[in-house]
């Protein structure tokens, strides 16, 4: 069975939308710093959230998935990145207790608007889903990183980059990920090491 939660809202107008944005971001900002360090049930450091935060702003990002919701630390980055590019979130998290969790911090945060929050198994739902996407973050399971970056290779856009966590972790599946994004021709692939986790960037050139 899969669960989904997804909130719309009417679109104010020019002044009313920047004094939304002003508030969401002190609102978001807040959240993130006085819970800073209490992000332990599997999510991403601050350092990481900031990069996932600045790639989507940087190159615009609107259409986004992520692989691993958790309790929503990255969930929150990504959301917020998009509630500027004018851009929505899926997102798949398996265990029914964080993906609650998730959703209440969405909530708190006001962020529950830009993100389709599914709960369900990524391994069936990444295959599933249409697409297209143009930014995807990869924090589940990490001996199949390999395969959700098959499935998703032909629904990312080129300039659309896949994102991954934890790839400087000795994990099952890592190494086996990177030699493969690494060797194609048509992305290029760098990491991030703001954290000791690191994030692995594989931007799409070329289809």
């Amino acid at each position: 069975m899969v669960e989904t939660v997804s909130c719309g809202t009417e679109r104010p107008d020019t002044a009313e939308r920047s004094l939304i944005s002003k508030a969401l971001d002190a609102r978001v900002q807040r959240f993130l710093n006085e819970n800073r360090g209490r992000w332990y049930d599997r999510n991403v450091p601050y350092e990481d959230g900031e990069v996932l935060y600045g790639l989507i702003l940087k190159n615009g990002y609107k259409s986004a998935l992520e692989i691993g919701t958790s309790t929503g630390h990255s969930t929150i980055w990504i959301a917020w990145a998009l509630s500027k590019t004018g851009g929505t979130l899926k997102t798949i998290e398996i265990d029914e207790s964080r993906y609650r969790t998730a959703l209440k911090h969405l909530k708190r945060v006001g962020l529950q608007g830009r993100v389709d929050s599914r709960l369900g198994d990524a391994h069936r739902l990444v295959k599933e889903l249409k697409g297209p996407f143009d930014f995807v973050f990869s924090d589940a399971d990490k001996e199949w990183y390999k395969q959700y970056f098959t499935d998703i290779d032909p629904k990312l856009v080129v300039g659309g980059c896949f994102t991954a966590h934890n790839v400087t972790d000795p994990f099952p599946g890592i190494e086996e990920f990177l030699n493969t994004v690494s060797l194609l021709p048509n992305y290029r692939t760098s990491i991030n090491r703001a954290s000791r986790s690191g994030v692995s960037i594989s931007c799409k050139v070329s289809d």
